[in-house]
Formats: structure tokens, sequence, C-alpha cells
């Protein structure tokens, strides 16, 4: 399904909360929206890798990386994998390598900036928490939509 934020704002404009414009879009789709499941890492891509491995039954994958703008979190691996297994979209809160298969593949994805070093893989971070960047607070089992005009959470399904 397409989304177009614009629309989503002008039809519930006391639902959205539009997060802060500091995204680059990625990715062979457009757009997305489903419902959120997140991660919170800091330079370690150990959960993103096991996640991506569950059905994705349409969901967006919200990752917060800390903004850190040291190594990329989703490479072409993960997003092959992510893309296979249903994931409607990923949000990365720091950056992603590989850019140049990642925006051939059919899944959309959001981040700071592309960088080519690898993470580190400790399995450390949280799953499921809520979490907190650009302004937004992205809390499991709410939706997140998101197109070329940015990237927005709604309590509910639009």
């Amino acid at each position: 399904m397409a989304y177009v934020l614009p629309d989503l704002c002008d039809d519930h404009p006391d639902l959205v909360t539009v997060a802060e414009p500091v995204f680059t879009s990625f990715g062979a789709r457009d757009s997305f929206g489903g419902r959120i499941a997140t991660i919170k890492c800091h330079e370690d891509n150990s959960l993103v890798a096991e996640r991506v491995t569950e059905p994705g039954q349409g969901r967006v994958l919200i990752v917060d990386g800390g903004g850190s703008l040291r190594c990329g979190l989703l490479g072409d691996n993960l997003a092959k994998q992510a893309a296979e297994n249903g994931w409607e979209g990923i949000v990365i809160y720091g950056c992603i390598r590989d850019v140049e298969i990642i925006n051939v593949l059919p899944l959309a994805v959001k981040a700071l900036a592309i960088h080519p070093m690898k993470s580190v893989k400790r399995g450390v971070g949280l799953i499921d928490e809520d979490v907190h960047f650009a302004g937004v607070t992205f809390r499991t089992g709410e939706y997140a939509y998101g197109d070329s005009n940015g990237l927005l959470v709604s309590p509910r399904a639009l």
C-alpha cells in the first residue's frame, strides 16, 4: 500500500506526531507503514541481525542507535533478510552501509547517514522498549509511516 504523509497529516492532525526531518530515505519502496517493533542498541547490530530473521508481518523496525555516526547498523545482508521476511520498513537512528544494494531491495529504509564500517557484535541492547529520538517516542505496537516527505507515528493504524 502506498502512503502519502502530507495526506495522513491533513486527515489526522490531532493523532499523528511527525519526526524531525533528520532522515534520508533508501530502498526501492517509496513509502511504508505498519506496527512498530523497537530495538535500542549502540554501535552493535546483533539484535538487528536477530530481529530481521523473524517474520516481519508488515511491521516497521525502529532502531535507536543513539545517533552514532561511527558505523553502519544495517547492511545489504540484513536488509535482504528483512525484505525476504516481510518487514515493511526499517528506521535507523544511526548509519547504514551497502546503499547501492539496499536501494534496489523491496524495502523502505530511513537512516541518518551512510558509513562503510561495520558494527560490533556483542549482543548488547534492548528489544521492544520505548525509544525516543527525532522528537518522537516510538512504542512497540503503535504505528510508524514514512515516505519521501518524512516519518510520523500514530497510536493507531491510519
